[in-house]
């Protein structure tokens, strides 16, 4: 297999499954000798809420992502991914993924997806959004299969 990767991003939810997502990317990066970049993305307070709330959301916001900063480095560290390559954004799911990969030159996501039945379930909403639109490789990792227990 020639060097078809240079770099690879995995895109993760923070779930027990984003370790099986990770395991199964770090080997395709290692063989292609590929940068590797792990990444969540945490959607606005104010689109889960409609901005139906009067209030200012920033305080909340800022631990959300300091949480999911933590969490992350919890999946990535043990990985060896270093602390630079480990980016928490926020926004929509699928549109932030896209515009990381562009912004970087990403070569392939990585993303989890859980087995669903009908095509509109196949991958669920993120990685469905994910793969329409990504001008890339996308690498689908089955998720969260029934009876599977991942620790």
């Amino acid at each position: 297999m020639s060097n078809e990767y240079t770099h690879v991003l995995v895109a993760v939810d923070l779930t027990k499954d984003s370790n099986k997502v990770l395991e199964r990317a770090i080997p395709i990066a290692e063989r292609n000798h590929a940068k590797l970049s792990v990444m969540h993305t945490l959607e606005p307070l104010g689109f889960a809420y409609g901005g139906d709330i009067p209030m200012d959301l920033t305080s909340i916001q800022d631990q959300l992502d300091e949480h999911a900063k933590q969490r992350l480095a919890e999946i990535a560290d043990p990985h060896g991914i270093l602390s630079e390559n480990q980016h928490v954004v926020v926004g929509m799911p699928d549109t932030e993924i896209h515009r990381f990969a562009a912004e970087h030159d990403v070569d392939l996501i990585v993303v989890g997806s859980h087995g669903r039945h009908g095509f509109a379930l196949l991958l669920g909403s993120t990685s469905t959004g994910v793969l329409h639109g990504a001008q890339c490789d996308v690498l689908a990792v089955r998720v969260g299969k029934d009876g599977e227990v991942d620790e």
